[in-house]
């Protein structure tokens, strides 16, 4: 096994450990132990109470996370090659980053209901500023030498934006990717929370309601769990693609 590898796994039994001591306690009435958030999970899969959940909740996520990637992509590359447009557009993408989301859903529920265009646009709020910003960073330190270089070879804008721009700035733009889809997760359980309790968000909210803290965790565990798959996934992804370009990363 790979050293990263060994440190996950050792990094996961060292929490689920302390999860299940505390458990044992307990550090509180509403806080059960790793086994019984599992038994309780475990169940949830077997009846298929879970997987109808996610049913509803990845609705809004994969629809909210390919509008912010095409989207907050294609913004990002403009706002990286336009000053006009980085002064003009940038300030809205550092707002939405930086403001309260809770304090916006309300606006969101006025105008367009509770239903799956509200969801929607939490997702999109909380992703695209990070794809957005990331990638116009990205794009703005292209190494000026290389598109000087282009240039002298007659290469016309089109071709440095393709063939220099773009594959320079890739790393950095498939990383906001990631932080984005991160942050879409998080958008996702709370649009279910604060906006109407569907999907995985009712299994949350329901369970807490008639003190099942058992099933509570274990929803919020496997959102977490689904998370960390799929940005592992993610990673393989962008390690396959940038081979080349000597990178760090929070597992390594």
């Amino acid at each position: 096994m790979s050293r990263s590898l060994n440190l996950k796994l050792l990094s996961a039994i060292v929490v689920f450990g302390i999860w299940e001591i505390a458990g044992r306690i307990p550090i509180s009435y509403g806080f059960p132990t790793f086994f019984e958030s599992m038994v309780a999970l475990f169940s949830m899969l077997i009846d298929g109470t879970l997987l109808l959940a996610y049913m509803d909740t990845l609705r809004p996520l994969v629809v909210g996370l390919l509008i912010s990637a095409f989207l907050g992509i294609a913004l990002g590359l403009w706002i990286g090659l336009s000053n006009w447009f980085d002064w003009l557009v940038s300030p809205i993408f550092i707002i939405m980053q930086a403001a309260p989301l809770a304090a916006l859903i309300p606006l969101l529920v006025m105008v367009y209901g509770i239903g799956l265009t509200s969801k929607v646009f939490v997702v999109c709020i909380m992703a695209m500023p990070v794809i957005v910003l990331n990638t116009a960073g990205a794009v703005r330190n292209t190494p000026v030498n290389l598109k000087e270089m282009a240039a002298s070879f007659l290469g016309t804008d089109k071709d440095i934006i393709l063939r220099v721009i773009i594959p320079s700035a890739s790393p950095i733009i498939f990383s906001g990717l990631r932080l984005g889809t991160s942050a879409g997760f998080i958008g996702a359980i709370l649009a279910e929370l604060k906006i109407t309790p569907t999907g995985v968000g009712d299994i949350i909210t329901f369970s807490r309601s008639i003190a099942d803290y058992p099933s509570m965790y274990a929803a919020i565990f496997s959102i977490i769990l689904l998370a960390v798959c799929f940005l592992n996934l993610l990673e393989i992804i962008e390690r396959t693609l940038f081979r080349g370009n000597v990178r760090g990363y929070v597992s390594d």
